[in-house]
């Protein structure tokens, strides 16, 4: 493996750069999941290429923010390739992440509880 194969991706003279905490996490969990096997990192490396092609910077999006979508997007599509989740699973999981953050104070720790799942 070799972070120096993801062109595109932003860095300083440390390594990857992230501006959200998703990012950071998106990033990781390729990482823990390429680790586990899941994936080789060449299978990786053209999941995240075929994405960066399909799903171009959007006007007005910042490049930074363009690449960790696409990384997102990228890593979800390999999760269901693989048959690791479900297009379907990841949804309600996004959903359920969205209703826990609407439901969270600002600055507190989001938690999934069994409620953000039926949206109550």
């Amino acid at each position: 493996m070799s972070l120096g194969n993801l062109p595109g991706q932003p860095r300083d003279e440390n390594g990857p750069v992230f501006r959200a905490p998703w990012q950071a996490q998106a990033f990781a969990m390729t990482l823990a999941l390429y680790e586990r096997g899941l994936f080789s990192w060449t299978e990786w490396a053209k999941a995240l290429a075929e994405r960066i092609q399909t799903a171009p910077a959007q006007p007005g999006e910042d490049a930074a923010d363009a690449y960790y979508r696409q990384w997102l997007e990228a890593l979800e599509q390999i999760v269901a390739d693989k048959g690791a989740s479900s297009p379907v699973e990841l949804q309600r999981y996004q959903q359920a992440w969205d209703h826990a953050s609407d439901r969270t104070p600002h600055g507190q720790p989001i938690e999934l509880q069994p409620s953000d799942f039926s949206g109550d």
